[in-house]
């Protein structure tokens, strides 16, 4: 979800929530701790210079149980940020801390923000080796691995 849709939302909300990937919300007392501008430059295995850019959203949770973040407050942050580090319009990704920090992309269910989980991924796969997934369904034997097949 870019900048603009999180904005959009956020003006026609009365409350905040977000809601993790199993369902279960992220306390109602949050604070949106940062946001920021990631600019990522990184070499993938086959060996392609690659850039990212994304807006970062850190949620934490504390003790601070008085308090809730309302829409008009994290539209004032989102402002700030956008006058001072000069966003544009990117996909906006959220940190939030579990075990470990989760880095996770929003969609909207329209009620409240959904955290949904990111994976990983080889940005090279033909250089690795790595046939396409959906290739590589297409070209398969229907009964590719059926007991008895010989290939199992």
């Amino acid at each position: 979800m870019k900048l603009s849709e999180v904005k959009e939302i956020l003006y026609n909300l009365e409350e905040l929530s977000f809601s993790l990937p199993d369902g279960t919300l992220v306390p109602e007392h949050f604070h949106v701790t940062e946001v920021g501008k990631v600019h990522k430059q990184f070499i993938d295995c086959g060996g392609t210079l690659r850039t990212e850019n994304l807006i970062s959203f850190q949620l934490w949770s504390a003790n601070d149980y008085n308090h809730r973040l309302h829409p008009e407050k994290l539209i004032k942050i989102i402002e700030i940020a956008e006058r001072h580090l000069h966003l544009e319009d990117f996909e906006v990704e959220v940190e939030y801390q579990g075990e470990t920090i989760g880095k996770y992309s929003m969609s909207f269910n329209g009620a409240g923000f959904n955290l949904v989980s990111k994976q990983t991924d080889c940005l090279a796969k033909e250089a690795c080796g790595i046939p396409d997934r959906k290739r590589a369904l297409e070209t398969e034997p229907i009964n590719a691995c059926t007991p008895g097949s010989g290939c199992c």
